[in-house]
């Protein structure tokens, strides 16, 4: 019962309601959003995200189920949405990209950098490029076995890969215009 006085405390804007609501819920909505996101940001923003929403939506709940329930559900579909809307980006970049991508097969490094060098500025990568570039140029994985190592489409591996080889070729030009070559 004081549960539902909280929440029509809620539906009257009470912003001390809305925070003990949200104090009470926000740990555990972040887990759910970080089971699906898989990064902590971006789990923080779907949660905050998420929270927002039910709090404008507030009207609409009718307590057929718990609170708990009604906000696990606004928050798993916040997630969808944005792995939906990531989805959509990397299938956008592969028609522009993947055609480069399969052509673009010879990839050089100048002969003064050494294994460790391209590591070492491999560490400092982005996550999303870093881990699928490892898996492909130190592992000697394929895209089908990325994919599946990462949870990911083919597709957002080569596009992954292709971006991350960019970009360390970028980091390591700075290594080869100090040797004089």
């Amino acid at each position: 019962m004081i549960q539902h006085k909280l929440i029509e405390a809620c539906k009257q804007n009470s912003r001390k309601a809305q925070l003990q609501l949200y104090n009470k819920y926000c740990e555990g909505m972040y887990y759910v959003a970080l089971r699906f996101m898989k990064d902590t940001m971006e789990a923080e923003d779907v949660m905050q995200e998420a929270f927002i929403q039910a709090f404008s939506k507030l009207s609409q709940f009718k307590g057929e189920v718990t609170f708990g329930a009604w906000l696990k559900k606004i928050v798993i579909n916040k997630c969808l949405d944005k792995l939906k809307a990531r989805k959509l980006e990397l299938v956008a970049l592969n028609e522009q990209t993947l055609g480069v991508v399969e052509e673009s097969n010879s990839w050089q490094v100048d002969d003064g950098i050494s294994l460790e060098e391209v590591k070492d500025k491999m560490e400092n990568l982005p996550e999303k490029y870093k881990y699928p570039l490892m898996l492909f140029l130190i592992e000697g994985y394929d895209h089908e076995e990325i994919s599946e190592i990462l949870d990911i489409s083919q597709v957002a591996s080569r596009t992954l890969v292709h971006r991350g080889k960019k970009k360390l070729q970028e980091e390591l030009k700075s290594l080869s215009h100090g040797t004089g070559y």
